[in-house]
């Protein structure tokens, strides 16, 4: 049967429209705040290529109208499978930018519900994550890190064992006070800027932290790291992080 979608939300920032045209338009600046490393080719016609987890779809520039307007998405698939992105930037008074975003496409199958709320709250992550990187890092690029964790059985029981290992006494909530150390990292303060029942997402000092429910199973970390690290490093420490709070 399927499902045809589309997701409407928009948001004001305070950064600039160039500030938010370099974020969402170029390789670095979508690596500093969705998934994956992105590279870009722009201009209509050109590509977004996102590389995450074995896979690396490109997705064709159809609208390219720099500080005002961009919409790119991949091809539709033989099953009718496609999803597409559009940004609209409007510059405001005071030197901050309201931002519209549209996603949509189309979800084949009987069995559309569970992706669709998996890619809904996902696609709330990331948004609410481009928010978090316009307000306090815009300018700057991370380091992006992605480790599959462990695969949960008891999701429930997964994300208390996270609020238990961030100092809460329950899951974490949006707007909660956090703190949390790897085993080779000092101490981190940090705020829940983002809770559903898909995401977690953490801002820090030097660095936007997610915690993700993989849509097959595993614990996933989506970091962006700004400041100088090592990636390999930061690979396998957490690694070893998700390992011992979900085993």
């Amino acid at each position: 049967m399927g499902h045809e979608f589309e997701i409407a939300d928009r948001v004001e920032v305070d950064a600039t429209p160039e500030q938010v045209w370099d974020a969402i338009a170029t390789g670095p600046g979508i690596t500093s705040w969705f998934m994956g490393r992105s590279e870009v080719d722009g201009g209509v016609g050109g590509t977004v290529k996102t590389a995450f987890g074995g896979y690396e779809p490109a997705s064709a520039i159809t609208s390219w109208d720099p500080l005002e307007r961009l919409v790119y998405g991949t091809e539709r698939e033989e099953d009718g499978r496609f999803v597409a992105y559009e940004f609209l930037i409007e510059a405001r008074s005071g030197g901050s930018t309201v931002l519209r975003t549209v996603t949509s496409g189309f979800l084949p199958g009987d069995d559309w519900e569970d992706e669709f709320e998996a890619m809904r709250g996902g696609g709330e992550l990331f948004l609410r994550t481009l928010v978090e990187y316009l307000n306090g890092f815009a300018g700057r690029k991370a380091v992006p890190v992605t480790v599959f964790g462990p695969a949960i059985e008891d999701w429930d029981r997964a994300w208390l064992a996270l609020g238990r290992e961030l100092g809460l006494a329950g899951r974490p909530d949006t707007g909660d006070r956090v703190r949390l150390s790897t085993g080779s990292m000092s101490t981190v303060d940090g705020e829940v800027y983002l809770a559903n029942e898909q995401t977690v997402g953490i801002r820090t000092g030097d660095a936007l932290l997610r915690f993700v429910r993989g849509f097959r199973g595993p614990m996933l970390a989506m970091h962006h790291l700004f400041g100088d690290v090592d990636p390999a490093e930061q690979d396998e420490l957490w690694a070893d992080w998700l390992g011992r709070v979900f085993r």
